[in-house]
């Protein structure tokens, strides 16, 4: 069985942490490193309906060329995302289980999770049910992470919240704590496919949910900002977040990661 806390802050008192935390000065970086940083903690990710093999090629050669942590692709190009790299360090992510509207049976879910990881994912990306968790059908999202986390074996799995759908700060952190719970290595915002997808608000939401599970538990859950994340100021942002409210345990890419494609190119220039 699981818990819900309550989320202890209100909207504007989490909004002036931010404003606090965007004036100081960082703790473990200057700016050169925390560019090398967020680029080495990168998915470098195409999540396309027009994505070829050709495509999946382009996306591994520059991984390997930028060192980025792992590579996201769907399900049909594990196989050759795995060939591309190996002999790296660079893992193998997929998205599965109805990504990105997570509206599909759950034995269609499961099955999509199992092809990915026969095929060889290290990680899997799947997203929550956002219309039950937003009907408070808190038991059923659960449960469903649970079943996944079981097809996943040794994979690592990290859940998207599709926090521009949930909104409020008091309901990602309750979504952050049923995911942890049911077994997520990770928590991650979004899945890129909306409007709003990562923000600092949300951001910092699923890091102190993160925070106050570890201290319950002693258990360490990773985190991923996802779209959104495309200019250097915004990055240094997220990363003065991260290092203010969790400690330096998460400053390495087995526990913190970034979905911005967009950004990597820009990161190297950088660095």
């Amino acid at each position: 069985m699981f818990k819900i806390p309550i989320y202890p802050y209100s909207r504007t008192e989490l909004n002036q942490r931010i404003k606090a935390i965007s004036k100081n000065e960082f703790l473990h970086f200057d700016e050169k490193s925390a560019y090398r940083f967020a680029l080495s903690c990168i998915d470098l990710t195409t999540l396309e309906g027009s994505d070829t093999q050709a495509r999946i090629d382009q996306l591994c050669k520059k991984a390997v060329a930028l060192q980025t942590a792992a590579v996201c692709v769907y399900p049909p190009f594990i196989r050759q995302a795995k060939d591309l790299l190996e002999d790296t360090h660079i893992k193998v992510a997929s998205v599965a289980g109805a990504f990105p509207s997570g509206q599909s049976p759950l034995f269609v879910k499961l099955a999509e999770v199992a092809y990915a990881v026969n095929e060889g994912a290290d990680e899997i990306d799947m997203v929550i049910s956002r219309g039950k968790f937003l009907e408070g059908n808190f038991e059923e999202v659960f449960n469903e992470i649970v079943a996944i986390k079981k097809e996943c074996r040794n994979a690592h799995l990290k859940v998207i919240l599709e926090t521009g759908e949930l909104i409020e700060p008091d309901l990602i952190f309750k979504a952050s704590y049923i995911a942890m719970q049911a077994g997520a290595d990770f928590i991650k915002t979004s899945t890129g496919k909306i409007a709003t997808n990562a923000t600092p608000e949300a951001f910092i939401v699923m890091l102190d949910a993160i925070n106050q599970y570890y201290n319950e538990t002693g258990i360490t859950v990773g985190m991923k900002p996802a779209g959104g994340i495309a200019d250097a100021e915004t990055t240094l942002l997220y990363l003065k977040i991260l290092e203010n409210t969790l400690n330096t345990k998460w400053l390495n890419k087995e526990y913190f990661r970034i979905g911005a494609s967009r950004l990597a190119d820009k990161l190297a220039e950088l660095k």
